[in-house]
């Protein structure tokens, strides 16, 4: 079973969706995405962990404060997030956009996180930029990410037009097309609430803050163990080699005839990847609490 709840980070307030029993395992979503996006890796996930879904800072039903959208403010919020669930250290997946928060999460408090999954995105200060005129294929893929730094007249084009830029979006990046539930729920939730557009782009607005401090934090190298999933039709090898520029235990991993919504495109797969890679994380707490139930007896 699962509960919808509002956290009290003391700075913002965080929707996520939470159940299932084990250690902590706290799930990322990209843009332009909400905690749904997990949906169908979680109730299998939730047999072996207590799967925590959050909407980011400006998404979903979080709130949606005017700035706070750099990276370590919105890893910040996580941990407070985790902070006040309870759970001082716990495994940790982040896709598109939730993958830089992820990675920052972990280089910034590396004392909370056991394992680290990132999947399709780039690390921005880190990876090299697309340049400014590319091939069709790929400005077709990325022009977004020039667009949703503008300062206002991104959200004047796409307001009332939320089917057109999101629908394309979706589309464009799939290598199998979402159903069309997914995508109606998405644009619903960017089209409901006047400050959804304005968090939406908070986290491109804010990338010369993050470009600065990701160029600080990729030395010292991550030790955790990382895993690094991209779509064949999408990414593909570029997460780990990404990875390997700021980790030093990294497992790269393409998942053949899929594009960028992995959970979505490719949840069989995408399951499969994070229980095998997750499972000495799972196997290492159950030991940890069985032996400290029978010490109490």
């Amino acid at each position: 079973m699962f509960t919808s709840r509002y956290i009290d980070t003391g700075d913002v307030r965080l929707h996520a969706v939470i159940g299932g029993e084990g250690p902590p395992l706290l799930l990322v979503h990209g843009w332009p995405q909400t905690w749904y996006a997990w949906r169908l890796l979680m109730p299998e996930l939730a047999r072996h962990f207590t799967v925590i879904a959050v909407d980011q800072r400006g998404i979903g039903l979080s709130d949606k404060p005017k700035d706070g959208y750099d990276t370590i403010t919105l890893a910040g919020d996580l941990v407070a997030l985790m902070d006040a669930l309870g759970h001082q250290r716990f495994a940790l997946v982040g896709h598109d956009t939730g993958m830089p928060i992820a990675y920052a999460l972990a280089a910034d408090h590396p004392e909370r996180v056991d394992r680290l999954v990132v999947a399709e995105a780039s690390l921005p200060g880190v990876s090299d930029s697309p340049p400014l005129v590319s091939p069709a294929q790929l400005n077709d893929r990325l022009w977004h990410i020039a667009f949703n730094r503008l300062a206002e007249v991104n959200e004047q084009l796409v307001r009332g037009r939320e089917d057109i830029y999101f629908g394309y979006e979706f589309d464009i990046s799939a290598a199998k097309k979402l159903p069309d539930y997914a995508v109606r729920h998405y644009i619903h939730t960017l089209a409901c609430h006047h400050n959804a557009l304005r968090g939406s782009f908070g986290f491109y607005r804010a990338l010369d803050t993050t470009i600065a401090q990701n160029q600080q934090r990729k030395t010292p190298q991550l030790t955790m163990p990382v895993l690094a999933v991209g779509g064949a039709a999408s990414a593909g090898e570029m997460i780990g080699k990404t990875m390997n520029l700021v980790a030093d235990d990294v497992q790269g991993l393409v998942i053949p005839d899929c594009g960028h919504w992995l959970a979505e495109e490719a949840p069989e797969e995408m399951l499969a990847a994070l229980t095998a890679f997750l499972a000495p994380y799972r196997d290492r707490e159950r030991r940890t609490r069985h032996h400290a139930a029978t010490s109490h007896r």
